[in-house]
């Protein structure tokens, strides 16, 4: 295996630990090459120059090397402002990280995802649009793993999703009406459009994008989900 050298790769780092004593090796999303783990050495130094940009949600260029899997960082830069994301807005970019994680390959790239998941981060940012931007990545996110969710086409009756009507859903299929159904057909239609206004139209969509993650996770337990809870609790006992 041949040597590769990228040089400053459009990328967020996903998630990092401690590699020996000074060391970190990080899951990063990149641009072109989708997502790499990348060993960047000495970082943890007192004097390291680059140890505070390493972190989640600040968009970077990276350069690095290496013929195995695991690359070896050689440089970093900041390639715009950002604004750091607290309180919720953080576990929320947790949320977004941990998702992609889960579903995305290493080594598979996706542009137009790194795209959206920039989108996401300065949608967070503003508490109105939170649940929007949540609700657009995990579409987006979806659809690029290669499952895809059909939301406008009832498969049983083989006709289209009617507003004034409601359906049940399966992951696989679609939406079945359905007079108990939980799922209101005006719902389907604004989610499938990525019409986020309403706030009827977010909650159903919530409960829609839940059904359909936890289905295809088969049950794994997503670590972020119980930080938001803690966080719920923790606020709601203040």
């Amino acid at each position: 295996m041949t040597e590769t050298a990228v040089y400053l790769q459009p990328a967020f780092i996903l998630q990092h630990r401690r590699y020996r004593e000074t060391s970190l090796i990080m899951d990063v999303l990149t641009r072109d090459f989708g997502r790499i783990s990348v060993l960047a050495k000495g970082v943890r130094r007192a004097r390291s120059k680059t140890a505070g940009l390493l972190q989640p949600f600040i968009p970077l260029a990276i350069s690095y090397v290496g013929k195995a899997e695991l690359k070896i960082l050689t440089d970093v830069e900041i390639t715009q402002p950002y604004l750091e994301l607290k309180g919720a807005a953080f576990y929320c970019g947790y949320y977004i990280n941990e998702l992609i994680g889960c579903f995305l390959h290493q080594y598979d790239p996706h542009p137009e995802l790194f795209s959206h998941y920039g989108y996401c981060l300065i949608g967070l940012l503003d508490p109105t649009k939170t649940e929007a931007a949540l609700r657009n990545f995990e579409l987006h996110l979806i659809n690029n793993a290669g499952y895809g969710v059909q939301l406008d086409h009832d498969f049983q009756n083989k006709r289209p999703v009617e507003p004034l009507k409601k359906y049940l859903f399966d992951v696989e299929r679609g939406p079945i009406e359905a007079e108990n159904g939980s799922f209101s057909g005006k719902a389907l239609c604004a989610i499938s459009l990525r019409e986020f206004t309403d706030p009827q139209v977010l909650s159903e969509a919530k409960r829609l994008m839940r059904v359909v993650i936890d289905f295809y996770l088969q049950g794994k337990p997503l670590k972020s989900r119980t930080m938001m809870n803690n966080l719920i609790k923790h606020t709601k006992n203040a």
